[in-house]
């Protein structure tokens, strides 16, 4: 029985882990993607800055018997954005997801023009740049995911860098979903709320009420879980689905 994704060449922008001293922590949301997606057939290229995370990333993915590989590319520079949304051998990628994004600051106060500058230019320039070339070299009836996050839906992380750059992720979406419409290419943001992953318990650490946010679920998600969304948005199972946000929380947002 062939998987959603069989076929299929999907590039996944942040595709590694963040290093954990943690030997029990869990897998990132980019990891999840990756591999889950190999899982259902495609070939994999895992972009990441971090070479070591990507590599680890392309391992999973071979050592299980599926087809990956490693792009280092740094998403923040026009040339990074190149890199990392490019052809293999000729061939173009059926879709790209891009799981990059970052807060800086805390409350207005706290936030400072230079933190907001540089959440800004990875949590969304970034994304402009990343699509600006994507639809470019997408073959008809491709497929964008942005991971974005419930934040960009309601306020609650104290960043507002964070949380007014993740609603413009959805406005961004919105655009390139009408755009690539003419030719099939599917756009839509995944937003993950709580979410048990190394930078979830990184956050955590520094504001421990997170952990205490009511879910109606009762639990966080699980980096596997929003990749389940994802490989489904990105195959032909999603076919009628564009410009959307697709909520993984739990329920989060309805509180």
């Amino acid at each position: 029985m062939s998987g959603l994704l069989e076929g299929k060449r999907i590039t996944v922008v942040g595709a590694g882990t963040r290093p954990s001293s943690d030997p029990g922590a869990p897998v990132g949301n980019g990891r999840a993607i990756a591999v889950r997606a190999a899982r259902e057939g495609a070939s994999v290229t895992c972009v990441d800055r971090d070479e070591g995370a990507a590599q680890t990333t392309s391992r999973q993915i071979t050592d299980e018997g599926g087809r990956a590989t490693v792009v280092v590319g740094d998403v923040t520079t026009e040339e990074g954005c190149l890199m990392a949304v490019t052809e293999e051998h000729g061939l173009a990628p059926n879709g790209i997801v891009l799981n990059v994004g970052a807060g800086f600051g805390s409350g207005l106060a706290g936030t400072s023009p230079d933190d907001w500058d540089r959440t800004f230019e990875l949590n969304l320039r970034a994304h402009f740049l990343l699509v600006r070339r994507a639809m470019v070299i997408l073959p008809d009836a491709g497929a964008i995911v942005f991971i974005g996050s419930v934040a960009g839906l309601q306020p609650g992380t104290h960043v507002p860098a964070y949380d007014a750059s993740k609603a413009g992720l959805i406005g961004l979406n919105r655009h390139v979903a009408l755009e690539g419409a003419r030719r099939g290419i599917r756009s839509n943001v995944l937003a993950p709320g709580l979410i048990d992953t190394p930078l979830g318990r990184e956050a955590s650490a520094g504001r421990p009420s997170r952990t205490r946010t009511p879910v109606p679920l009762g639990r966080e998600g699980t980096a596997w879980e929003v990749a389940a969304a994802a490989v489904f948005l990105l195959s032909d199972e999603a076919s009628y689905i564009t410009g959307q946000v697709l909520a993984v929380d739990g329920g989060l947002t309805l509180v």
